[in-house]
């Protein structure tokens, strides 16, 4: 899973930012950790393994799914129970200079960090589908901290506070018992990668395979919430590439094939029935229309 966006473990427990800090962690060997506070906020997001988490003196089981909040000055550590089985985990630091500048703009920001340092809370069990919407932002800040894309430094504050917010309302909505929409999280994010890897194997096989739901939980979600079905969404986003980029010096051929389409005459039958004109009159069409 997006091996090159991990991180080697560090040992080191402070900060190098003045804001935040976020790693994607998979260890293999499992040294014994001492319990150990800092002054900053840690969120710990359990992808694999089969650990307690100590805080406070009181220890947790820690699953799949769950994410935890550790508060400054909280004495935590990991302790482990199986140590054959792999550790995966995002952390996610904040300072509490970021947090205050954050609270700024919204009190909202804070509900969470607020709610556990009263309730002594540090614990949040969540459904699959919710998980995957965290995992996906996480990644998604991740793969833009690696990135030199013009822009990245607003496009990181973007979704560094997305994410944020998102776990205030996850937390809200336990402490409430407002359950989140989950399928309207799911095909959100069922939509963000359809945009992102619509080159790419987009069937319903490989979609539960990366968000960990069945085929047809997703079937089910997408009609619900969009209105066709995910094949039809994907089938016009591809049509719309190709009808942008037939215009190009692009050969057809090339074209179709690069979008998902085996053969000519499937790509011909979707084109002419979407636009009501085939790919090459199409082409032609424009063509003649920027001579005149």
């Amino acid at each position: 899973m997006k091996k090159k966006l991990q991180t080697k473990f560090s040992t080191r427990q402070y900060m190098l930012s003045k804001d935040f800090e976020i790693y994607y962690y998979s260890d293999k060997v499992l040294s014994p950790v001492q319990p150990h506070t800092h002054d900053y906020y840690e969120f710990y997001f359990f992808l694999e393994g089969d650990i307690d988490l100590c805080v406070d003196d009181k220890c947790y089981r820690i699953k799949h799914a769950d994410f935890v909040l550790i508060p400054p000055g909280t004495s935590h550590n990991p302790s482990f129970i199986n140590e054959s089985k792999p550790y995966r985990r995002f952390v996610l630091w904040i300072s509490k200079e970021y947090l205050n500048e954050l609270m700024q703009i919204s009190k909202d920001y804070g509900y969470i960090m607020q709610h556990v340092l009263i309730t002594k809370n540090y614990v949040f069990h969540n459904d699959i589908i919710n998980f995957n919407a965290m995992q996906s932002m996480i990644f998604s800040l991740i793969e833009e901290i690696k990135s030199e894309r013009f822009g990245r430094e607003a496009e990181i504050f973007l979704r560094l506070n997305s994410l944020l917010m998102y776990l205030n309302r996850i937390a809200y909505d336990h402490n409430t018992n407002k359950p989140f929409k989950t399928e309207k999280a799911l095909y959100l994010n069922l939509c963000d990668y359809i945009n992102e890897h619509i080159e790419e194997d987009l069937s319903l096989e490989k979609l539960a395979s990366e968000f960990y739901v069945s085929k047809y939980y997703i079937a089910h979600a997408f009609k619900n919430n969009i209105g066709i079905s995910i094949h039809q969404y994907i089938m016009k986003k591809r049509l719309q590439i190709c009808k942008d980029a037939i215009l190009g010096s692009e050969i057809i051929s090339n074209v179709y094939r690069r979008y998902g389409f085996n053969d000519y005459s499937s790509f011909y039958r979707a084109f002419k029935k979407e636009y009501g004109i085939s790919p090459k009159e199409y082409k032609n069409k424009y063509e003649i229309s920027k001579n005149i």
